[in-house]
């Protein structure tokens, strides 16, 4: 009975968003109020709605209802009950329901929290949005029905795919669709600007709060993905240039140059074509994420297997919603006249350039995971295109991203002048040049490496700088600068803790380029030196978990004969499936990670991966960093409601 309540409520969903797409937007386009206004109870219905249907679909997998495909595919009565609720989104259909009730939560939240919107301009968004989610709902509903039934019913699951049963990959989806389903709310708002025909200043401040948390959501879900792939699959590294990974960067560098541009929107009155492309930029690349993580295009350890019937219909919507908002804005475009004039070197320049080189980085990720396929469909010719390319082609963009970042927050807005900013960056230079210049002596005189340190030197040090100017630490008696610093705007707080973050995440992303690894095999009893210890192997032995059996290695770590610590990597075998995975021991004192991987028994031996690697964790630190500057920004009641009052449409035009 559950499943049918669960289909039955998406379906009564996919009804509420059909209404919901098409009232509103008759009601803005002839000013009926009543139109309007049932935008605002659909959003409410259509909430309760899919709530509903993935209420019923999580309550399947709890109680392990083998009646349903789903739940035989993806989970089992043996499976721990964490996992079997996250399990509910860790396949295609599942996680399409998530995606659909994250969107329609982000519809009720415009609708709850948008009164201060013009009614026609919140009826036309929560429209789109609506629309949104019926082309979604459709697709659910003929593709990927989460609630197809199977009979006779069988014994028992399946089993989920034994990597997916774990914390990271639990937290990871639901953090990245938040993301995801962000850029669509910014794209509803770029669509209904489109059909006025008018940004200002008010619009900019409307989808500040939205691409901002959207941006935040990204880079918690990128980096928990990340974190996952580091300690799970074993390989030693942060990040690979898979093309899945490389799905969830292209929206996150679209979404960081529209969270930019729409600041310059909201303060000057300038840039407003660029913000609302990136806006919808932002939502294209999402939408090809999803296409490419599930037509079953691309070979990914963590790509969902599909059918291509589910990829023709993705592509079509990706065809109706993008190309559909591109033409309306190769329409529109030219009647919106630009204004804000300001010279290149100003604040407003340092955003323009850094929005360049965000898009220039981001059509080089396009390039690099979307040319094998292109070539492969052209001359049947199959290659890879892997770190070696994405390395040398991304540096030249990242490095003069990186000095404008900590000189643009220090740019007057319109017209700047280039050796006052340079004066108040003179002990950042220097704090960067000291990183540079130690990292070079210690690391072997390896420049890259050193070359990283220096940057993320460079990015705190220049976030710092931002808030000495703005408090006046050093103009000032101390009592007045703290008295300035506590009224300080959060949002000011926020951005110069986000730009230490991506400082942070450089300076693990150095410390990896210094990480050091052995390839070994030891016999219980044997030891081997490396990175400054003597490694151990004490015993290895069977361990049962709850659904696995594993072989796991017991190792012991000594420093000048005394024992520091002890190691367990593990190879668990899960017979549900029949699949063997790599769990890799990691003991970390958050200035470097100790990481050892097991790996076959050959002979007697076991044979161990160890690593050393400098400052990993600082990799994820500055993500969880970047994310706590942006919630800091959303705290300030004038980023997330205050916007100023829209001038008239005559003085607009006029």
């Amino acid at each position: 009975m559950i499943p049918e309540l669960g289909h039955f409520a998406l379906a009564m969903a996919l009804a509420l968003s059909v209404a919901q797409a098409v009232l509103p937007l008759i009601g803005a386009q002839r000013r009926d109020a009543r139109l309007m206004a049932a935008a605002v109870p659909l959003a409410h219905a259509l909430l309760l709605a899919t709530v509903a249907g993935f209420a019923a679909l999580v309550a399947c997998y709890a109680i392990n209802d083998t009646s349903v495909l789903n739940v035989v595919q993806n989970s089992h009565s043996a499976k721990p009950m964490l996992y079997k609720i996250t399990g509910t989104w860790g396949n295609h259909e599942g996680s399409m329901v998530l995606w659909v009730t994250v969107l329609a939560l982000c519809a009720a939240a415009v609708a709850s929290f948008g009164r201060d919107l013009p009614s026609v301009l919140q009826a036309r968004v929560i429209a789109v949005l609506g629309a949104i989610s019926a082309g979604f709902l459709l697709f659910i509903l003929t593709t990927s029905n989460p609630f197809e039934r199977v009979w006779p019913p069988a014994p028992d699951g399946q089993g989920l795919n034994p990597l997916l049963q774990d914390i990271g990959l639990a937290l990871h989806p639901p953090l990245l669709y938040m993301g995801y389903v962000g850029t669509a709310v910014t794209f509803a708002f770029a669509i209904a600007a489109l059909i006025e025909g008018r940004v200002d200043a008010a619009w900019g401040a409307w989808v500040r709060p939205w691409a901002l948390a959207s941006w935040a959501f990204l880079t918690l879900g990128i980096a928990v993905g990340s974190w996952w792939a580091y300690y799970e699959l074993g390989w030693g590294g942060y990040w690979f240039w898979d093309p899945v990974e490389n799905a969830s960067l292209m929206p996150w560098l679209a979404a960081t140059a529209l969270l930019h541009s729409a600041i310059v929107v909201e303060k000057r009155g300038a840039l407003k074509i660029w913000t609302v492309l990136l806006a919808l930029l932002a939502f294209a690349l999402s939408m090809l994420g999803t296409f490419l993580v599930r037509s079953g295009v691309l070979n990914s350890v963590h790509a969902f297997a599909a059918d291509p019937a589910r990829g023709v219909f993705i592509l079509a919507m990706l065809a109706f919603y993008v190309g559909g908002a591109f033409a309306l804005f190769a329409w529109r475009a030219p009647s919106m006249v630009p204004q804000g004039v300001f010279a290149p070197l100003s604040r407003e320049g340092a955003l323009v350039l850094n929005n360049l080189l965000l898009c220039c980085l981001c059509a080089v990720v396009l390039v690099g995971t979307l040319y094998p396929l292109f070539l492969d469909l052209l001359t049947d010719r199959l290659i890879s295109v892997g770190p070696p390319f994405f390395n040398i082609a991304s540096l030249p963009l990242a490095l003069p991203l990186v000095a404008a970042m900590a000189a643009g927050p220090l740019m007057p807005w319109k017209r700047a002048e280039l050796w006052p900013v340079l004066q108040r960056l003179w002990w950042a230079a220097l704090v960067a040049l000291a990183a540079f210049l130690l990292a070079l002596a210690l690391a072997g005189y390896r420049f890259w490496p050193a070359l990283g340190f220096a940057a993320g030197a460079w990015l705190i040090a220049g976030a710092a700088a931002d808030i000495v100017e703005r408090i006046a630490l050093f103009r000032l008696p101390l009592a007045a600068a703290l008295a300035r610093a506590r009224g300080l705007p959060r949002a000011a707080w926020g951005a110069a803790i986000a730009h230490a973050g991506v400082g942070v995440t450089a300076l693990g992303i150095a410390g990896m380029g210094l990480a050091t690894e052995t390839l070994i095999a030891l016999k219980p009893g044997e030891s081997t030196r490396f990175a400054g210890y003597e490694w151990r192997l004490d015993q290895v032995r069977d361990y049962q978990g709850p659904n696995w059996t594993a072989r796991r290695a017991e190792i012991t770590l000594l420093q000048d004969g005394r024992e520091v610590m002890t190691m367990s990597p593990q190879r668990r075998f899960f017979p549900i499936g029949r699949t063997t995975t790599t769990e890799a021991s990691i003991r970390t004192n958050f200035l470097r990670d100790l990481y050892a991987v097991l790996g076959e028994e050959r002979d007697g031996s076991a044979v161990l991966r160890l690593h050393h690697n400098p400052l990993a964790p600082w990799i994820w630190f500055g993500g969880i960093i970047m994310a706590i500057g942006a919630g800091i920004s959303l705290s300030d009641r004038r980023v997330r409601i205050a916007a100023p009052a829209r001038k008239p449409a005559v003085a607009q035009a006029a």
